[in-house]
């Protein structure tokens, strides 16, 4: 009898793929193989290899009588219950599984033995104690049972297997978090999940992965009805102390390592690595501080630069653009770290494939933009910038404003990035040099090709702030009188000072936007001060936030531009005013606007350059010179 054949069953749709037996176990050795009850399959051995084993059943020879089968008409498939699984609607489901089949998933199912049922049937804290305690005893004898047996699998497989399901058997606590999560940590459970972490047996090390994966969900217990401020501050503290005591149990290095050792070319192992960088995820999000520590201990940086550098892409590339996006958020160690290990140029490199081509679907859409976001993060630092810089990585992006394809957006906010600041200087005049003045008006000016319509990459206004950035970048680095500068302020006399109108059509669009948020939070401070209560400087900083997003960052930035072509230019000064008069404005709105951009500048923001003015200064200037010419 072909033992493959007898066992072979459709995938559950719970269970991962894993590895096939190999050839090494003889007939002899699996007669040999008896347990006491149940049955579970799949179970490696010490070379991570898989084999079989058999609870009250024996395993026969090829040529014994094969089971009896069921009449070939009876049902499609042979399914015993196709007639009878219907859901609430009458619909039949037949598991399309035959009488021998679903006997063999009878047996999966009463592998884990009557016990571990009835514990998770009501879990109370005596359920929990006892699923803890028998995962204790589990990972205790296969451990023993190992350490005296290393070079003979017969003898430590049935621990193996209990162990499994032990392990399993955890994954429910995740629905009792204040319960559980206090047990797990006092009763030493911790410590034993995490160890196994380095166990001999790959499986068994994918299995804590997804436990550990399901427990540090940032959802956990939000199942419960009676959901309130007091049991989501319990939830969020018994979460807490788990993940503080997973990551002094060196978690996040135990992790790291099984990146290395996993092979994502078996489907189980690939499922693995996802809850690794899942894990990540969860502790990160509880805790992004942590992000530091993982990058600082670990070689994590190094594998997800490698990894999202592969050539196909796949969910876990993916994943791994994500993670590195989220380790670079608002993290100066990190960034300077990605710069020490040429991560700039890694990206660049990914990047650059997008020049030419749109991504296939929508994943590698989503890992595109995380790659860029991961960029225009990591250029939040002046190091950074020279790095990009050295990289020709302001070359790239102009070549990708100019193909027009997906890209186009994300290039531009990137140069956002790359140019703002002092330490943009240089950024700024290789964009000129590399002919970036025209893709970036054309951006600036709406003109973009039917196929970036078509798709609706990105919307218009992120494109134009973006845009806005730049050009306010290239007025406050490019040196005066330079032919750089000159190029650009003649991009604002050119067809008839198109640019300049386009320039006051975005500040009444953001005028507009403004006093309809200014109005709703005077509302909003109405209702406080008649209800008794104080605007504290808290509230004030939330609504000054709300305005910036509501139009008001818009409106500075485009009068700090135009501020800068009318100091710069007597005719574009001239066409200002006639155009600002038609609208009942005049030249003071822009200083009352650029007073209030001056107000929320620091008074200690001098500047990394000191042979540059600041930004006070710039804007000190130009209030003065508007206020002379209004």
């Amino acid at each position: 009898m072909d033992i493959d054949k007898l066992f072979k069953v459709p995938k559950l749709p719970t269970g991962g793929n894993k590895r096939r037996m190999p050839d090494n176990p003889t007939p002899e050795m699996l007669k040999r193989i008896k347990l006491d009850s149940g049955f579970n399959s799949d179970i490696p051995n010490s070379n991570g290899e898989q084999t079989r084993t058999q609870q009250n059943a024996t395993v026969t020879d090829e040529g014994d009588e094969e089971p009896e089968r069921m009449d070939e008409d009876f049902a499609p498939g042979n399914d015993a219950d196709y007639f009878v699984e219907e859901d609430d609607e009458g619909r039949f489901f037949g598991g399309g599984l035959t009488h021998q089949q679903k006997d063999i998933l009878n047996i999966f199912d009463k592998a884990g033995g009557e016990d571990i049922h009835d514990d998770l049937d009501e879990l109370n804290i005596q359920g929990v104690r006892k699923i803890l305690l028998r995962f204790e005893r589990a990972a205790n004898k296969n451990q023993d049972q190992r350490s005296k047996y290393p070079d003979d699998p017969t003898k430590f497989i049935d621990s193996e297997a209990d162990l499994d399901i032990a392990i399993k058997a955890l994954l429910p606590l995740a629905q009792v978090p204040v319960l559980s999560y206090p047990e797990l940590v006092r009763s030493g459970a911790v410590e034993r999940l995490i160890g196994l972490l380095s166990h001999e047996n790959a499986d068994i090390v994918i299995d804590v992965v997804e436990v550990i994966h399901e427990l540090t969900d940032e959802d956990v217990g939000n199942e419960a009805e009676d959901d309130n401020e007091e049991v989501e501050g319990a939830r969020e503290e018994s979460l807490k102390a788990l993940i503080d005591a997973f990551v002094v149990n060196s978690i996040l290095e135990l992790l790291v390592d099984n990146l290395s050792r996993l092979n994502e070319t078996e489907e189980s192992d690939r499922q693995g690595v996802f809850h690794i960088l899942g894990i990540f995820e969860n502790i990160l999000g509880f805790n992004s501080e942590l992000s530091v520590q993982l990058v600082a201990k670990t070689k994590i940086l190094s594998w997800l630069v490698n990894r999202i550098q592969a050539k196909k892409f796949d969910e876990n590339r993916g994943y791994a653009a994500e993670i590195l996006s989220i380790i670079l958020q608002n993290n100066r160690p990190n960034r300077l770290e990605l710069g020490k290990q040429d991560g700039i140029e890694s990206l660049l490199k990914i990047l650059s494939y997008y020049r030419r081509k749109d991504p296939g679907d929508a994943d590698e859409t989503e890992f595109m933009e995380n790659v860029f976001d991961t960029l225009c993060s990591a250029l939040g630092e002046p190091e950074i910038k020279k790095a990009f810089l050295d990289c020709e990585g302001v070359d790239l992006m102009v070549l990708m404003m100019k193909e027009k394809m997906q890209s186009r957006s994300r290039s531009i906010k990137v140069l956002d990035h790359a140019m703002s600041g002092p330490a943009g200087s240089a950024a700024c005049e290789t964009f000129v040099e590399a002919s970036g003045l025209k893709y970036l008006f054309s951006a600036f000016m709406g003109k973009q090709s039917k196929k970036l319509k078509a798709h609706h990459i990105t919307t218009a206004s992120e494109d134009i702030s973006h845009t806005l950035g730049i050009i306010s970048s290239l007025f406050s680095n490019l040196a005066s009188d330079s032919p750089a500068r000159i190029r650009l302020l003649a991009k604002f006399v050119e067809s008839n000072y198109e640019k300049p109108d386009k320039l006051l059509e975005i500040r009444d669009a953001a005028q507009t936007r403004l006093k309809t948020v200014e109005k709703e939070i005077e509302d909003e401070k109405k209702e406080l001060i008649d209800a008794g209560e104080e605007v504290g400087p808290e509230e004030e900083d939330m609504w000054y936030l709300r305005k910036l997003d509501g139009g008001l960052f818009t409106l500075q930035t485009v009068d700090y531009i135009l501020a800068w072509i009318a100091m710069e230019d007597d005719g574009i000064r001239t066409h200002l005013q006639k155009i600002l008069d038609r609208r009942n404005h005049s030249l003071k709105d822009i200083v009352k606007s650029l007073h209030t951009h001056l107000d929320s500048i620091d008074e200690d923001d001098t500047g990394s350059n000191s042979d540059q003015p600041s930004q006070r200064e710039i804007l000190r200037n130009l209030i003065a010179y508007l206020d002379s010419v209004s």
